[in-house]
C-alpha cells in the first residue's frame, strides 16, 4: 500500500486538511476523493474509536490503493456526484466531515494511456472513469465549431478559443484526431513560445473538465455535502484552479454555487454554512518545494450553522 501510494499520489496539505475536520470518537467521515489513499489513511490513523470512514472514487486504477482489513473503512466505486445516494443507500443520514481534493493525481499525469499530459504521446482519452463516457478524442471530433470554443474559453480561460476551434474542425475533416501529438500539432502554432506550457496546460484542463463533466459534479457534491453534515460539521475542500475554487468560495459565503446573496425577512445572510478561517491554507514552501504539483493549491475549511 505505501508503495502504491508514493507513486499514485503525494496528498496535498495533508496535516492541514485532516487537522480541519475536527475528528472526533465516533464520528462518521467522508472522502470523496481517494485516488492513492493519502488523506484517508491519515484520516483512519487519526480517527477515534467508533468512528466510520467512506471514501469514493470512480476510477478503476485507485481501486489497487483499498485499504484491506480495516472494518471502520468503506470503500465507494462512484463518482463523488452521487454522494447523496450512496450515503442513503448505507444508511447515512448526517455525517461530521467531508473531505474533497479536487486535483488531478499524479499517476493521471504519468500515465501515457490516460491522456492527461501533453508530455507524452498516447490516446486522447482523460476520462477519470474508463469504463463510461465520451473521450477527449470523441470530443474534439464531434463537438461543432462554437461548443469547442466555449470548451477552451469556459474551462481554459484561453482568448483565443475561437481559432483554436476552428484550427481543430478543419484538421479533423481530413483526418480523426486521435492521439495528443495529433493535438498539439494543431494548436501548438496558435501559443507563443513564452507561454507555450502555461497555455498547453489550460487547453489541456479545459477538455478534462469537459470529458468528466466536473464542473456540474462539483456543484452537486458541494450541495450534497452541505445538507449531509450535521451542525458543526466540517466541509474540507483543496482546490487547483480559479475556477472550481470559485464555485467551493461561493458556497461556503452564500450558500450556493452561483454566489448570489440570499437574506432573511430580516436582512440576514441566509448560509448553511461558514467559513472557519478568514483567509485561504495554501501549502508551505518547503511543501511546494518537495511537491511541485502543490503549488496552486488552496485549502477553504467551512462549518454547518
Amino acid at each position: 500500500m505505501k508503495e502504491l501510494e508514493q507513486t499514485y499520489h503525494i496528498p496535498v496539505l495533508l496535516r492541514e486538511s485532516v487537522q480541519g475536520m475536527n475528528l472526533h470518537p465516533g464520528g462518521i467521515y467522508v472522502d470523496v476523493t481517494f485516488g492513492g489513499g493519502g488523506h484517508s489513511k491519515e484520516i483512519l490513523r487519526n480517527m477515534g474509536d467508533g468512528s466510520r470512514l467512506f471514501s469514493f472514487d470512480q476510477d478503476a486504477d485507485a481501486e489497487r490503493n483499498i485499504i484491506d482489513n480495516d472494518p471502520r473503512f468503506t470503500f465507494v466505486r462512484s463518482n463523488f456526484r452521487y454522494l447523496h445516494n450512496f450515503l442513503r443507500y448505507y444508511g447515512i443520514n448526517e455525517v461530521d466531515a467531508i473531505l474533497a481534493d479536487l486535483g488531478v493525481s499524479s499517476h493521471h499525469f504519468d500515465d501515457s494511456e490516460r491522456g492527461f499530459s501533453f508530455r507524452f504521446n498516447g490516446k486522447l482519452d482523460m476520462r477519470m472513469n474508463k469504463r463510461a463516457g465520451m473521450t477527449a478524442a470523441e470530443i474534439i471530433n464531434t463537438y461543432d465549431e462554437e461548443r469547442l470554443a466555449n470548451v477552451f474559453y469556459l474551462y481554459g480561460e484561453l482568448r483565443n478559443s475561437r481559432k483554436l476551434a476552428a484550427a481543430l474542425v478543419k484538421a479533423r475533416n481530413g483526418k480523426a484526431i486521435e492521439t495528443i501529438d495529433d493535438f498539439l500539432e494543431i494548436i501548438r502554432p496558435y501559443f507563443n513560445r513564452d507561454r507555450e506550457k502555461k497555455e498547453l496546460a489550460k487547453a489541456f484542463q479545459a477538455l478534462r473538465i469537459e470529458v468528466n463533466n466536473e464542473m456540474e459534479a462539483l456543484k452537486e457534491m458541494l450541495y450534497a455535502a452541505t445538507n449531509a453534515l450535521k451542525p458543526g460539521g466540517r466541509l474540507v475542500v483543496i482546490t487547483y484552479h480559479s475556477l472550481e475554487d470559485r464555485i467551493v468560495k461561493n458556497i461556503i459565503k452564500t450558500g450556493n454555487t452561483e454566489g448570489k446573496v440570499e437574506q432573511d425577512l430580516f436582512g440576514n445572510k441566509r448560509s448553511p454554512l461558514k467559513a472557519v478561517h478568514s483567509k485561504v491554507i495554501i501549502p508551505t514552501d518547503e511543501e511546494m518545494a518537495l511537491n511541485p504539483r502543490s503549488r496552486s493549491a488552496k485549502l477553504r475549511i467551512a462549518e454547518k450553522i
